[in-house]
């Protein structure tokens, strides 16, 4: 079924050649799903909780925290293995008060098949009704539809309280033989009013993001405004709870497509919560904004941390669409010589 809807969207693009720039309420949709094993298994409530690598996604300001390098990969897959969802980064951090990383991220449905030259149309109307119309299978080929994103990060922490962080980001998309690039800005803070209290402010988009497209459609992503805080505090036999809750602020008049609004502004949240205990392992369960169930969980070993995520369709059993599972990996050199300097 998806693979017929990419292929309307594909005759979709080639009849727009000549539009003229538009809004576009969901161009950007596939930059808002998430990455990391432990976000994803809090629901995506990570604005105010970002401290590592990942921050770079969901708040660019987190990346000042990191004090040694990391490397993270994740792989995702969607409906069935029908979609393929991959990220990986690499962060660093450089002097006293600065990191800098730099991330991409793919998603994609291969294997595409593309009909259009392949009817043999005896009677010239374009469709599949004279006796002597047929299909040619040599002449079916595949094509692919992939969306790239990768973010150039820059965080400094400002004091031991705030951080500020900033993202450029370059998009590809493609679907056959069009393309689109665009380029964005993100930038988010990180401030910690006080002990274990954490807030958190991620502008994404914020000068509004053109996606040009080859066709002559030039598609343009509002800015998304992200809210959250997240409160952790140790319990009992080396237990540590931390809940989390965001908002997804938009400004598209997507009313009923959102969990509720006020007019064209939307809001979308996120909840979650964490319990880990001695840092040494985790599980996590959480509520994200496409009414989605997730839970995970996640162990540290030397230097590693592994993370995987579930999530289920609010749906009835009948309609539900297969799960999806997240796993993800962040490799910390954790020795002394690639700590921040001083």
């Amino acid at each position: 079924m998806l693979k017929r809807i990419l292929f309307l969207a594909l005759i979709s693009i080639s009849l727009t050649a000549n539009a003229q720039t538009v809004i576009g309420k969901y161009a950007g949709e596939f930059l808002a799903i998430g990455i990391g094993g432990r976000p994803l298994g809090m629901g995506g409530a990570f604005t105010a909780a970002a401290n590592d690598i990942s921050s770079a996604y969901y708040n660019p300001a987190g990346l000042a925290l990191i004090n040694y390098p990391q490397i993270a990969l994740m792989h995702d897959e969607r409906f069935g293995n029908l979609v393929n969802y991959n990220y990986g980064a690499v962060a660093l951090p450089y002097g006293p008060d600065l990191s800098f990383g730099i991330s991409a991220m793919r998603l994609a449905v291969d294997g595409i098949y593309d009909t259009r030259n392949a009817l043999i149309d005896y009677n010239g109307d374009g469709t599949l009704d004279h006796p002597k119309d047929r299909i040619d299978y040599s002449k079916i080929t595949e094509f692919s539809n992939q969306d790239w994103a990768f973010y150039l990060t820059g965080a400094k922490r400002i004091s031991d309280n705030l951080m500020l962080g900033a993202n450029v980001k370059i998009i590809s998309r493609s679907i056959a033989e069009f393309s689109a690039w665009g380029v964005g800005f993100d930038v988010g803070a990180l401030y910690t009013p006080m002990e274990n209290l954490m807030l958190g402010v991620n502008v994404q988009d914020v000068t509004t993001t053109l996606v040009a497209w080859s066709t002559g459609r030039n598609e343009l992503i509002s800015p998304t405004l992200k809210i959250g805080g997240a409160y952790g505090y140790d319990v009992i036999w080396g237990f540590r709870v931390m809940p989390a809750l965001d908002f997804d602020i938009r400004f598209e008049n997507r009313q009923f497509a959102s969990q509720f609004n006020i007019g064209p502004v939307s809001f979308d949240p996120h909840a979650g919560l964490e319990i880990a205990y001695k840092s040494l392992f985790a599980i996590r369960a959480g509520y994200n904004d496409v009414k989605q169930f997730t839970v995970g969980a996640g162990v540290k070993l030397p230097k590693l941390n592994i993370d995987y995520s579930f999530a289920r369709f609010n749906m009835s059993e009948d309609d539900r669409l297969p799960d999806t599972h997240r796993i993800s990996l962040i490799l910390t050199l954790e020795e002394p010589r690639f700590m921040r300097g001083e």
